[in-house]
This record gives C-alpha cells, sequence and structure tokens, in this order.
C-alpha cells in the first residue's frame, strides 16, 4: 500500500489492484503557528546582527546562533529579477538541506521552494517583484514546504537516502539556520520559528518512504537534472489533487495538459472561454500548465492569444487526414484505414501529414512522437527509415520544436533520439497517461544513460517560439 503526503489529502493506491482511493481528511494548514519567536540573530563571520529582516546579496551568509531540531519556520521573501539566496537549515555551513529562493521564467533555474538537489521544482507561484510567504516545516525525516500557502515540497528522507559524494551530507541531524546569497539580492522579513516537539510528525506524512537505493529519480534530482512530465492528463479517475501529491511524493515535475479542440479523451476544451476559465482553475496549482491541441480543427477554433496564457503548447499526429480525406485517430484500429493502398504508401502518407502538422500549427513540442497504428508497430524500425525519421527531424530543427520522450509508448528509438540530439534539436519527456496508475518515466530516464543526454538537451517555455509562428490552415473542412 502506498500513500501519498498532501496538505489536505490522503492518496493511497492497493498494489494489488493498481486502484486509487482517495480519501479526504482535515489537516493542518501550511502556515499555522503557535508560539513562534522571531528568528532575529545573525553572525556574517565579521559582526552580530539583530533583524528578522535580513537582506542577503551575492556572497554574503547570515548564521542563526541557535541549533534546531523539528521546527516550522515561516516568513516572507521577495526577489529581483535573476536573484537568488538559499536558507539552510540542520547546517554547520556544508551540511544539512537548502530551500531555493528564486523566481521568474520557466527556464530551466530551479525555482522558490525547491529543496535543493532532492526535490528540484522549475515552475515558481511567487513572482518577482513582489513580497510572498513561505514555511519550512521539519518534523521528523518528514520536510514540507509551502510558498504561498501551497505546499510544494513534501519529502521524507528514507532509512537509506542516497547521495551522490557531493551531496553526501545532505541530511536530517540538527544544527542551524543560516542564509546564503548566491545571485543579486533577496531580501525576507518577519522571520520567526517555532520549535516542535522531538515526536512532532506530519499527520498528512502517511507514504511509507520511497527506497532510494533503487529510484531513479532521486539521482536524477542530485545531478540537478530536470526530472518534468510535460505530459499529464486529469483523466480516469486523476483528479488534480491526486496529481499535486503523486508529484511531490515522486520527486517529478508535472505538467497538467487538458486537450483543446475535438476528438479526443478526457476533458476537452472546446472555445476561448474554456480555455480562459480551465487557466483559472490550476494557475495556482504548483504544475507547469499546458494544452493539447486536439485533433485537426484546433487551430481554427482557438485564438493565439488565448492559448498563449499557457506555459507551453504540444500536438501529435496521432490524428491526420487520411489519404481519403476522412479525420482518421490512428491510435484506433477502426479509424487506421489502409484501403487501396499498401501499408508502405500509408507510412509515406502519414509522413507528409506530420510534416504538415509541425509546420504549420504553433506547437512547442511534438508529442506521442513517430507513434504508429498497431498494423505496423510491431515493424517500427521497418517503416520509420532513414528518409522519414530526416524529414521529421528537419521540421522540429527548423521551427524549434522540442521532441517528446514518450514513456508510455517508449517512442521515439533510441535512435531516432541519438539523430535529434546530434542536431540540437531540444527534449521534453511526457507520459500521455489514461488514468491516476502511471509510472515514473522509466522509459525517459532510460534514454538519459542510453543516449548521452545532459540538462543542456531538455526543452523549457522560456525557449518557446510559438507565440511568433504565422498559423496556417492547411486542411479545408466542411
Amino acid at each position: 500500500m502506498n500513500t501519498f503526503c498532501h496538505p489536505t489529502i490522503a492518496v493511497r493506491i492497493e498494489a494489488a489492484t493498481a486502484a486509487i482511493i482517495l480519501f479526504l481528511a482535515v489537516l493542518t494548514s501550511c502556515g499555522r503557528n503557535n508560539s513562534p519567536e522571531p528568528l532575529d540573530q545573525w553572525d556574517d563571520g565579521t559582526s552580530t546582527l539583530r533583524t528578522a529582516d535580513p537582506v542577503i546579496t551575492e556572497g554574503r551568509k547570515l548564521f542563526n546562533d541557535k541549533e534546531y531540531q523539528n521546527f516550522r519556520l515561516t516568513g516572507e521573501a521577495f526577489t529581483k529579477p535573476g536573484s537568488e539566496a538559499r536558507l539552510l537549515f540542520h547546517t554547520d555551513g556544508e551540511s544539512g538541506y537548502e530551500v531555493i529562493f528564486r523566481n521568474g521564467d520557466i527556464d530551466g533555474t530551479r525555482k522558490s521552494g525547491s529543496l535543493a538537489s532532492v526535490r528540484n521544482l522549475y515552475r515558481s507561484l511567487a513572482k518577482d517583484g513582489e513580497w510572498f510567504d513561505f514555511e519550512i516545516t521539519v518534523r521528523g525525516q518528514n520536510i514540507m514546504v509551502c510558498i504561498g500557502g501551497t505546499e510544494v515540497v513534501c519529502y521524507t528522507e528514507p532509512e537509506h537516502p542516497y547521495r551522490t559524494e557531493e551531496h553526501a551530507r545532505q541530511l536530517l541531524s540538527q544544527g542551524s539556520i543560516a542564509l546564503q546569497g548566491i545571485h543579486g539580492e533577496v531580501s525576507f522579513r518577519n522571520l520567526a520559528i517555532e520549535r516542535l516537539a522531538k515526536e512532532a510528525r506530519n499527520e498528512a506524512d502517511t507514504l511509507a518512504p520511497t527506497d532510494e537505493r533503487t529510484d531513479g529519480i532521486i539521482r536524477l534530482q542530485q545531478r540537478d537534472f530536470p526530472v518534468i512530465d510535460y505530459h499529464v492528463h486529469l483523466k480516469g479517475g486523476l483528479t488534480k489533487e491526486m496529481a499535486h501529491a503523486m508529484s511531490m511524493n515522486y520527486g517529478i515535475n508535472y505538467g497538467v495538459a487538458p486537450n483543446a479542440g475535438e476528438g479526443g479523451v478526457g476533458r476537452m476544451l472546446a472555445d476561448d472561454k474554456e480555455v480562459y476559465d480551465y487557466f483559472n482553475e490550476v494557475k495556482g496549482l504548483p504544475f507547469l500548465c499546458g494544452v493539447q491541441g486536439e485533433g485537426r480543427k484546433w487551430t481554427t477554433t482557438f485564438s493565439q492569444e488565448s492559448l498563449g496564457i499557457f506555459d507551453y503548447l504540444f500536438t501529435d499526429a496521432m490524428t491526420i487526414i487520411d489519404h481519403k480525406g476522412r479525420n482518421s485517430r490512428i491510435y484506433r484500429a477502426e479509424e487506421a484505414l489502409f484501403d487501396d493502398i499498401t501499408l508502405e504508401q500509408y507510412m509515406n502518407h502519414l509522413v507528409d501529414q506530420t510534416v504538415l502538422i509541425l509546420t504549420n500549427e504553433p506547437a512547442d513540442i511534438y508529442a506521442n512522437p513517430t507513434f504508429l497504428p498497431d498494423t505496423m508497430a510491431h515493424d517500427y524500425d521497418k517503416y520509420w527509415t532513414d528518409e522519414r525519421i530526416e524529414r521529421v527531424l528537419d521540421v522540429l530543427q527548423q521551427h524549434g520544436i522540442a521532441l517528446e520522450i514518450n514513456a508510455r509508448y517508449r517512442i521515439p528509438s533510441f535512435e531516432i533520439i541519438r539523430r535529434a540530439k546530434a542536431r540540437g534539436i531540444k527534449f521534453t519527456f511526457g507520459t500521455n497517461n489514461v488514468d491516476a496508475d502511471f509510472g515514473r518515466l522509466e522509459y525517459c530516464a532510460e534514454a538519459i544513460k542510453q543516449c548521452g543526454l545532459t540538462a543542456d538537451d531538455i526543452w523549457f517555455p522560456s525557449m518557446s517560439t510559438r507565440r511568433s509562428r504565422p498559423i496556417v490552415i492547411y486542411n479545408r473542412f466542411e
């Protein structure tokens, strides 16, 4: 039995049935304090400062003169563009954990609330130029971080934590609180800390800790390799609350995306109003916010302005206009029709359609890439010839479109990934789940190893060029 830590819910996955059951419980809120005291005594190595409102600049480090084990620390922070500071706890200056304070665009830098190199976050709920509140709580082996009242980290240190040599002392024990300036200037105010009893526990943390001796995600986190699943759908029983809990438990940043258009499965956005309504539902949640263009009519249905509010936009070639002008969802056997043509001719048409889609539809990411109908999938390497691969990679490179490495379908092949890397094409990871029972990007982790991918090969929304690309209506619908 697995359960997921979350501020307002406990989520259980029964291993025998792989079914997720949601239990609601009233738990403590992120911001509750009982008897806090000001955190206002600091030493910078040359002098003693008494302030609960310190300003941290690059290269500066302040130490509190007391030690803490279990505690709840609250305060507010203010960042400027490009500025970054870290709050260390259970530290002697080198040991313990660090919480990052940095905001701004989704550009691959770790954002506010990150438990550095253990639970790195890549989208911030806070903004530069605005004060935001935060909380860091340690109870036993559990660390919780809240930003703006929303829990963004719930990590339980296991009995055998995995740590690289660089992070060998990144462990819970007890120690001081410290502030360290990394870039620019970060201001804090109203810092306060409450000592908690030795037996204090996070009642929402009912999950047995992950066995980090075998977990692949913590190995990527320790390398600061961005772990983001851009292709998560709220369908098949997966709610946004469950996705939030699973994301924190697995250590995977989720990009949650509805379908916009027609013909897909799950929640479908039908017009600009529904797009804006959905965005307002999720903008305050700790997810990257994406949308998937579904079918081939979506570019005529939605304005660029409405879709432009999302962090990223993706589409695929799983719906095409087939050789007889029919709308064909090739993942459905009854719609993948090969009448009057050979499979080789069908494959040529599928590649033609893929190139048209990627050339004329302003997507950031080519999702479910190189997918083939069931009839052809067993001969994947036969149909994906060098010439066909190069045609698709040409258009990705030309328009700066990222290539998704899809964990569900285990596509594209490692050979295609290697060719794309050699061209400088960027990658994203995606699952395309059908329900709430899905994995931890295993194929993506394997691709990183087999294809020599580095953090420099990963795409981020700050790289998007879709807003500058014209929409071309290349299909004519009745």
